[in-house]
């Protein structure tokens, strides 16, 4: 009987502090909770006590302990975990100043209890006008800018989210964030790779859950093919179009996923590539196409009597000129790799021009007999390359041949043979360099042949060819048996030579030099479009 008077006694000491609106009891005290657990009140009715009122006081893990020992059960322990002071609502605390409730009793409650709403100026001119001093308005104001609310941001899982510029973390594995924020005007930034950034302005004005949709737009992905000029190019077997005059198409607004992309020329095999495309991302395709076997038969050789030297047919075909696929040492001329369509077959010399038949032009013409025939003093002078000779002085002799010096696309598909490598071989079969060399050209006719019968197409000495030298004139290239610029300053020479490093022993390597001069490693070959007799 004594123990239920106490529990009355307690609770009705609880209920009697000075009146506050009813939607905000007055918070327990710590005295209060630990006299109603040593008197032995019913659980169920503390716990519901606890959550009607909340607690006025910091919770320590000494006060757990202290009241455990005092009997209390585990549901008490979790409600005064869980207990806060409930925040006033607009009309509590206006309540509060129409009730004359005193004035400090009321900026007491405001600044314990803290308030769920985002006050005004004319919600405080209301207050005012109610009967609020300057202290308890101050007060509002002032609970206004600490209250806080949480914010829920639905997005996707992983993106990572800002609240006001400041890094709130990254959204769980179901694209949920949870985050406080004070009441008022925010700015929300949701970020992820491959997706376009979110932003939203958003305001809180009462201390409720604020959920706001993020939802993250894939960013827009291209799709970038380098290959021939003109080739086409599907996506999916839907035509995208031709490459521009520099090999190039891009593919915009691709869906990201699996796509594959097709490029077809005439005269080439078919390229195809599956790819995946991912958001916000271009993908960089190289699609080189090879040429559908050039129709290499059996090597036929005449020799030209005008010489003595022997010449290959090569027959007519269409090829790739410039940076072979897959070569890394390429110079800027030597782009954009471009398509060729040789019209005629032409007669190539098999062997680059040797001293001994130089000679036999100079003892025709009266020509002058270069100072230094041949790059090597040694054995076997008369099938060594003829050097230091001007382009006119190549000119000349293939002129008086019957024939001309060949084009740079002739040259090029002639030494080509059929690859679409940098080298039609493995270089130390084909070419003498300076790896090889010892420092001398070669007599003729000592490396591999390519596939149309041609010696020393690479290496040995540089060979002089027709056209005038552009660096930039692949650019617009014709299509059809381009001859070259219509003038220049330089020449172009092609191959290689005996004393070069290997980045210039290519079919596509290019360099240039004034046609009056004469080098020690430059040589040259001629051809001619007509029957050799």
């Amino acid at each position: 009987m004594k123990r239920r008077f106490l529990i009355l006694v307690i609770f009705l000491a609880v209920m009697a502090q000075p009146a506050i609106p009813q939607q905000a009891p007055e918070p327990m005290s710590k005295n209060q909770v630990t006299a109603l657990v040593k008197a032995g009140m019913d659980t169920p009715a503390l716990v519901k006590l606890i959550h009607d009122h909340g607690i006025g006081f910091d919770l320590t893990d000494d006060y757990l302990q202290e009241l455990t020992k005092a009997g209390a059960k585990e549901p008490v322990i979790q409600a005064l975990r869980a207990a806060k002071p409930k925040p006033l609502t607009q009309e509590q605390v206006l309540e509060l100043v129409t009730g004359h409730v005193p004035s400090e009793r009321a900026e007491e409650l405001v600044k314990q209890h803290g308030i769920d709403f985002l006050p005004d100026e004319e919600y405080l001119q209301t207050l005012r006008l109610a009967g609020a001093d300057d202290k308890l308005t101050a007060a509002v104001h002032e609970a206004g800018k600490t209250a806080m609310t949480e914010v829920v941001v639905a997005t996707s899982a992983n993106a990572e989210i800002f609240l006001d510029a400041e890094p709130q973390g990254h959204a769980n594995a179901q694209g949920d964030l949870s985050m406080r924020a004070k009441l008022g005007d925010h700015v929300l930034k949701v970020t992820l790779a491959g997706k376009k950034d979110f932003e939203q302005h958003f305001s809180v004005v009462l201390v409720q859950t604020t959920r706001i949709e993020a939802n993250l737009i894939d960013l827009p992905t291209s799709i970038q093919v380098q290959t021939l000029p003109g080739a086409r190019v599907a996506l999916d077997n839907a035509s995208r179009g031709r490459t521009d005059a520099n090999g190039q198409l891009t593919i915009n607004d691709v869906v990201p996923g699996a796509h594959e992309v097709r490029v077809t020329a005439e005269g080439k095999k078919d390229f195809h590539q599956n790819i995946t495309v991912l958001a916000g991302k271009e993908t960089m395709i190289d699609a080189p196409l090879a040429d559908i076997k050039a129709p290499i038969a059996a090597v036929r050789v005449h020799e030209n009597p005008k010489d003595g030297l022997k010449y290959v047919w090569i027959p007519p075909w269409t090829f790739v000129m410039g940076c072979s696929p897959g070569d890394y040492e390429c110079n800027p001329d030597e782009r954009p790799s471009h398509q060729v369509k040789i019209t005629k077959g032409f007669w190539m010399g098999q062997t680059e021009v040797t001293a001994g038949a130089y000679k036999r032009f100079a003892a025709a013409t009266g020509r002058r007999i270069p100072s230094a025939l041949t790059a090597n003093s040694g054995s076997g002078a008369e099938v060594m390359p003829v050097v230091k000779v001007s382009w006119y002085d190549a000119n000349d002799y293939c002129t008086w041949t019957g024939g001309r010096l060949p084009t740079e696309a002739q040259w090029e598909y002639a030494a080509r043979g059929g690859s679409t490598e940098a080298r039609y071989g493995n270089l130390d079969d084909v070419a003498w360099y300076n790896h090889n060399s010892a420092g001398q050209a070669h007599p003729v006719v000592q490396k591999r042949v390519n596939a149309f019968g041609l010696f020393d197409m690479l290496g040995n000495v540089w060979e002089w060819v027709a056209d005038w030298y552009d660096d930039t004139y692949y650019r617009n290239s014709p299509a059809h048996d381009p001859s070259g610029p219509a003038n220049g300053v330089f020449h172009v020479l092609r191959g290689g030579s005996w004393n070069n490093f290997p980045a210039n022993v290519r079919v596509s390597a290019r360099i240039r030099d004034n046609p009056a001069n004469s080098g020690f490693d430059s040589g040259f070959r001629c051809e001619r479009e007509t029957d050799i007799p």
